[in-house]
């Protein structure tokens, strides 16, 4: 038979699982909003653990804290940052907008924690571990702590692994020279490492525009409390607290310097997974370009291999299918959804605050997640692994009618395409027909014919 403790907040006493760490608020929010089975993110949890730490430093510098109490909510954070108490925050997304219920969680947590530690009741999770803050501006910072660590932590990394893999490959494959392709028909020759340097270039323009959209999330709204007037706030703590934010992570957090803005906008996390966004979209065409190139094994274009990693069909034997590149583009597209979802939500800040900030948080960082975790399997097995099938690319390119665009400059471009059609109706090289039409000679024909030196 379950334990239970009595707790009690502002509206009464409530009944709390025995061995809980959380209070009466944590457990109203529990059975109120029983919808879905998404919990708020780790990453939102340990960011509002860092600002809780670095709001009693900060409270304590101040005098507003006593050091003793600063000293028990720096310990209880320091636990719940090292992986202890997981289980102590089960909240749902779905919640008030503002994000209330999850703040008082680790509020409630934090204080019990202290509180054991000093085997007394000495912390209380509003006077104690929120002082100085609303959650009215404890959310938004926390999104924004926790959208900075998740780009550099865990995106960064691996976009610049795969830029790693693709500045190989472009090494591997120099000198490789291959049909072009645009509106899904036959171009003029390009070499592969060019091909590929196009892959490259897309993750590297992508990095440099989710770098240009952190400044924006290192600005801090705590210190703004309700409204952003900072009332109950010490002077100076909205500055304080942002550069103990700043020492405890390694980034370069600062107060913004609007809290009215801070709390009611959320343009810079909008903004920020545009940007996040771009690179899905990137990395759908960078998936697609392999899957198509990968096409095959007989009756597709064939031009690369990549790794086979499982059996493709129930019913087909020998079949292997691109299935990294389909996770890959199953991710982008989720992306690009959370990215109308933000947009949308990011609209939603009425008079003082966004009510929104919960499926912001929520989305931003599921889109950061996948599309990591995608790009760092794609990157390990399927694109580490791409070869080139050279005499695939060769025959294709000696088929490509699009070859007679060298001969623009000696025969004019309507005598050109007199070529490319005659030799297309008749099955004949572009060679045939050219000295067939008798506008250049066979040795005239081969002196210019040189796909090699298209590139």
């Amino acid at each position: 038979m379950a334990e239970y403790r009595t707790e009690h907040d502002s509206m009464g006493e409530m009944r709390v699982p025995a061995d809980a760490l959380w209070g009466a608020q944590t457990q109203r929010s529990l059975e109120n909003f029983r919808i879905g089975t998404e919990t708020m993110p780790e990453g939102i949890v340990s960011a509002f653990v860092f600002l809780k730490k670095a709001a009693a430093l900060a409270n304590a510098e101040l005098g507003v804290l006593p050091a003793s109490h600063a000293t028990l909510i720096v310990q209880a954070c320091d636990e719940i940052l090292a992986g202890e108490h997981e289980g102590e925050f089960p909240l749902k997304v779905w919640q008030t907008g503002s994000g209330t219920q999850s703040n008082m969680n680790v509020n409630e947590v934090v204080a019990n924690r202290g509180n054991q530690i000093a085997g007394e009741r000495v912390l209380h999770p509003n006077d104690s571990v929120n002082r100085s803050q609303s959650s009215n501006d404890t959310f938004p910072t926390a999104l924004h702590i926790a959208a900075v660590r998740a780009l550099r932590e865990e995106l960064e990394p691996a976009v610049r692994d795969l830029i790693s893999t693709f500045e190989r490959l472009e090494r591997e494959n120099e000198g490789i020279v291959k049909c072009g392709r645009t509106h899904l028909q036959d171009a003029v020759p390009i070499s592969f490492s060019q091909e590929i340097s196009g892959w490259r270039g897309m993750l590297e323009c992508s990095l440099e525009q989710i770098e240009a959209s952190i400044p924006g999330l290192l600005r801090l709204a705590l210190g703004g409390t309700a409204v952003g007037t900072g009332l109950n706030a010490p002077a100076g703590f909205d500055a304080l607290v942002a550069e103990k934010v700043a020492e405890l992570t390694g980034e370069p957090f600062v107060t913004e310097p609007n809290k009215f803005h801070a709390l009611t906008s959320k343009d810079a996390v909008a903004f920020s997974h545009g940007a996040v966004k771009a690179l899905a979209a990137n990395m759908m065409k960078i998936a697609n370009d392999v899957r198509w190139l990968a096409s095959g094994p007989r009756l597709g274009l064939g031009e690369i291999t990549i790794p086979e990693n499982e059996p493709g069909s129930s019913i087909m034997p020998g079949k292997v299918n691109p299935t990294q590149c389909e996770a890959v583009t199953m991710v982008a597209v989720q992306v690009m959804g959370n990215d109308a979802t933000i947009g949308f939500a990011a609209s939603q800040g009425n008079f003082e605050l966004n009510v929104f900030m919960p499926v912001i948080a929520y989305d931003y960082l599921q889109s950061v997640r996948l599309l990591s975790d995608a790009i760092r399997s794609f990157n390990e097995h399927c694109a580490a692994g791409i070869k080139a099938n050279r005499e695939k690319m060769a025959r294709n390119l000696g088929d490509s009618l699009m070859l007679v665009t060298c001969l623009n400059p000696h025969i004019g471009y309507e005598n050109a395409a007199k070529v490319a059609h005659k030799a297309f109706d008749e099955g004949t090289s572009l060679r045939d027909a050219c000295v067939a039409l008798g506008f250049l000679t066979a040795e005239q024909f081969d002196t210019i014919f040189k796909p090699e030196e298209m590139i």
